[in-house]
């Protein structure tokens, strides 16, 4: 069966190097389908491309939006009849002199609602063997959050919880009501959290009839990458770039013999890196901790 593979924000960086690279790998009749809020962005994306060998689409997908995302999936699953490969990896950048209180509604709305329904949307269409693969970080473990902070992503049972308290915390940092209760300054974190306890909770849900069929579903941890959006804030000296992470991350997604451990985990898959608040080195093929 030809495969059909699928990544958001993919019209720059990490994702832009994933479309590329996948369309590079996977055989002529299979389709790529590179995706961004963009018109523009993606048509000019699809011209940069090069040595594809799969035929690859741009298509216009603003994930802040669920019903762009539902009708989106109902065009794929009508063309296709389903999905081998996703990659959820959109993300809309912050600046440090940003007042989070401004930027907090979009950048949940994107970040966080939009991975939540990109999996709602996209983990039934997946075919046997497919991959579904939120793109993360390390950060998205809970010991990056204050302990008294853990209870709140702890014990989720359904998206619609991870929604839930997603929003609960948007709407204290929108109130200025988020540094007393103990969350992090750096909004990304606890978004990461967020992403990372959706797939969680959607593979507690999945796990047993997806390991049935050769399904993987997992979060993403790829280390620093050199771009844009960290450059602001991290010390990125000697990061590697978009391409160099991009090809670890779909042999990843290509191997035909995935660990299971790794069904549903947040899955460190690039350079080692020095553990911080883990307290190891973070190696890759490592399970990152959750709590």
């Amino acid at each position: 069966m030809n495969k059909v593979a699928l990544i958001t924000g993919a019209t720059r960086n990490l994702g832009f190097s994933l479309a590329q690279g996948l369309a590079r790998r996977l055989d002529p009749t299979d389709t790529v389908y590179l995706t961004g809020r963009d018109g523009e962005r993606v048509a000019q994306s699809l011209k940069n491309i090069a040595g594809a060998k799969a035929e690859i689409r741009g298509e216009v997908l603003d994930v802040s939006m669920r019903e762009a995302i539902e009708r989106f999936a109902g065009d794929l699953a009508d063309r296709h009849g389903g999905i081998d490969i996703v990659f959820s990896n959109h993300y809309t950048r912050v600046q440090p002199e940003d007042n989070p209180a401004d930027v907090i509604d979009y950048y949940v709305e994107a970040n966080n609602l939009g991975t939540t329904n990109m999996l709602r949307s996209f983990a039934p269409l997946l075919r046997d063997g497919g991959r579904l693969l939120v793109v993360a970080s390390r950060a998205g473990s809970l010991r990056a959050l204050a302990p008294a902070l853990h209870p709140r992503f702890a014990n989720l049972t359904s998206l619609d919880d991870v929604d839930h308290a997603v929003c609960r915390w948007r709407d204290a940092v929108r109130s200025g009501r988020a540094p007393g209760q103990a969350w992090p300054a750096w909004i990304n974190i606890p978004s990461k959290i967020g992403q990372v306890a959706a797939v969680r909770v959607l593979a507690a849900q999945r796990r047993a009839q997806d390991l049935s069929r050769g399904i993987l579903i997992a979060s993403i941890s790829p280390g620093l990458i050199d771009t844009g959006a960290s450059r602001p804030w991290l010390d990125l000296s000697g990061a590697p770039q978009p391409d160099e992470v991009a090809g670890p991350l779909i042999d990843f997604a290509l191997d035909p013999d995935f660990d299971e451990a790794h069904y549903g985990e947040l899955v460190h898959v690039g350079r080692e890196e020095p553990g911080a608040s883990f307290g190891h080195v973070i190696r890759t093929g490592s399970i990152v901790p959750w709590q």
